[in-house]
């Protein structure tokens, strides 16, 4: 297997835990999507991660590469088989990813320099705000509980994590820690795995 991806993407980094948390062998070969159109030869969308299988055709996004790659072993099992912890799983995957959605459209609107004079503060707040509706609504699903969803990590913590610490990584100003303690105790026992050591984006 060969994962297409860059390092400061966190929906990247959510495809290499889940691939450390489960133990598996890949090529990892990064590409800067802003630099050319290379991704176009395996992804359409010309976006990362991408993951490249002999023998079958590439799967991209994010969450169908999650989906598959947890098929790959039972080793540490992420994603619950069915039901309504599945669902409890893959809502919270969800919510990491909206955070990540709403917090590098807002990134790009302030910093893409072809913007100029057109960028749009109301924007660049109206994402915002879905960043901080997004942090309430972790920490009111979180609760006291150790976990996001269950009694072990699964893909929930994981895509909560990578959302998280995409903030210190681009959005260091919010203090999501300082307002949901919760927030910060799951955001220890995740930086402290190897699998998120592994994976901090560079500065």
């Amino acid at each position: 297997m060969k994962l297409i991806g860059s390092n400061t993407s966190p929906y990247v980094r959510k495809v290499r835990i889940v691939m450390a948390e489960k133990k598996l062998d890949y090529q990892y070969v990064v590409e800067d999507v802003w630099a050319n159109d290379n991704m176009l030869k395996s992804n359409p969308l010309g976006k990362v991660p991408c993951l490249v299988v002999e023998g079958v055709e590439a799967i991209f996004d994010s969450r169908v590469i999650v989906e598959y790659v947890d098929t790959l072993s039972p080793l540490s099992r992420l994603i619950p088989a069915g039901g309504r912890e599945r669902v409890e799983v893959r809502t919270w995957e969800a919510l990491g990813d909206g955070l990540l959605d709403a917090s590098i459209a807002a990134r790009l609107e302030a910093n893409w320099a072809p913007r100029g004079e057109a960028r749009s503060q109301a924007w660049i707040d109206r994402n915002m705000s879905r960043v901080a509706a997004s942090l309430k609504a972790m920490s009111r699903g979180l609760g006291e509980k150790p976990w996001c969803a269950g009694l072990h990590m699964s893909l929930a913590d994981i895509a909560a994590g990578c959302a998280l610490f995409y903030l210190d990584f681009r959005f260091p100003q919010i203090d999501w820690r300082g307002e949901y303690s919760n927030l910060a105790r799951l955001g220890d026992k995740l930086a402290a795995r190897k699998s998120f050591i592994d994976t901090v984006p560079a500065p």
